[in-house]
């Protein structure tokens, strides 16, 4: 009984790859032809079939097609200690997955994005510390960021992350109050008395002066991460009387309460 050979067509109908990409396996000689005839036709027999099978099977395992040309020579044994390795990196980036995956969800339901923990089995630094570091890069030099840091310098880092949380925690939670009275001027006693409390809140880590009230509102207005953070607040053109609110605040209001 004469062995029986494929041609292209029969392999691409069996195993439902491309074209192209068994004439790469066979370029980089991962699966050569078993027969080239005289027309330039070539055939496969079983054995390359079932050679092409393997290479199919380790690739959706998450193998290199050069990993592959490694293994396929191997016996099994052999291949089955690599393959308890890939199963444990595959464990691993399914756990990885699984943690995107719930990020995800708290992204898609408002969770600020400072407080995603979707960067942390990895070598990329998480959103705060980026923002950390982005703040130390443009404000390092001024007087009220060198203070700022100074009193940070006093607490531990068990202490830094629950002040840390404390205040993202209370900032919000007068985000959410200033939105209920998004219906009432900017300049009102209501709106004003809010603005106050927060910028008291952020004097608890640092002198909040007028340049650098007036310096975090046009932060809030321009940086889109921000943007993106308050749509969580209130109903449409919040964010217009948060600006306004704490310019208000700092032109006007802060005079009239010392006067």
């Amino acid at each position: 009984m004469k062995p029986q050979l494929f041609s292209i067509k029969n392999i691409l109908h069996i195993t439902g790859i491309t074209k192209r990409a068994l004439h790469h396996y066979h370029k980089i000689g991962l699966l050569p032809p078993s027969y080239v005839g005289e027309n330039g036709y070539r055939l496969y027999d079983q054995q390359a079939l079932a050679t092409l099978q393997m290479i199919l099977l380790f690739k959706e395992m998450g193998f290199s097609l050069t990993e592959i040309s490694i293994m396929l020579p191997l016996s099994k044994d052999e291949q089955k200690e690599i393959l308890l390795h890939q199963r444990g990196l595959l464990e691993q980036r399914k756990q990885k997955l699984t943690t995107v995956i719930e990020q995800l969800d708290h992204y898609i339901e408002g969770t600020d994005i400072q407080k995603l923990n979707i960067f942390d089995d990895s070598s990329t630094f998480s959103i705060k510390d980026q923002y950390d570091t982005e703040a130390k890069l443009v404000y390092g030099d001024t007087e009220k960021y060198q203070e700022f840091q100074a009193n940070l310098e006093h607490l531990s880092d068990s202490d830094k992350k629950e002040a840390y949380t404390q205040f993202s925690a209370d900032v919000e939670h007068i985000f959410h109050r200033i939105a209920q009275h998004q219906q009432l001027s900017p300049s009102s006693n209501e709106v004003q008395d809010l603005i106050g409390q927060w910028s008291r809140m952020l004097g608890r880590f640092m002198v909040c002066d007028e340049a650098i009230l007036l310096c975090i509102a046009e932060t809030y207005v321009t940086d889109e991460r921000f943007v993106r953070y308050f749509d969580q607040f209130g109903e449409e053109g919040y964010l217009d009387f948060l600006h306004r609110s704490i310019v208000y605040f700092v032109k006007e209001y802060k005079k009239l309460s010392e006067s």
